[in-house]
């Protein structure tokens, strides 16, 4: 069965979408955690960290420069957290790797 992040990608779903490219696709999450809240996922259907493979690495990377794109234009020249859960204890709650890019106020550590 599609993720609900599948169904963004092809559009079943609507999102406040900040950017795609053929690879990635970052939108505004809903349920937002900062002022600046935003979820940059591969197209490719991944379910967690732990279930990348060798041959991801290039798309992982690619994310990565999508976030930093994504966080320069949002302004967020103070800075910004990017952040990935992985499986129930990690906090994921979509079965589709993505990254929390969250910013638009100081963020505190430890996290939770």
């Amino acid at each position: 069965m599609p993720t609900i992040f599948t169904k963004i990608i092809n559009r079943e779903i609507p999102a406040d979408i900040v950017y795609e490219d053929d690879q990635a696709l970052a939108f505004r999450d809903i349920n937002s955690q900062a002022p600046t809240h935003v979820l940059v996922i591969p197209k490719k259907e991944i379910a967690s960290l732990s279930e990348l493979e060798d041959g991801d690495a290039a798309l992982m990377g690619h994310l990565f420069v999508v976030v930093r794109k994504v966080a320069a234009d949002l302004g967020l020249e103070n800075g910004y957290r990017a952040v990935i859960n992985c499986g129930t204890d990690g906090g994921q709650t979509v079965d589709h790797i993505h990254i929390h890019v969250l910013g638009g106020r100081s963020l505190s550590w430890p996290p939770g």
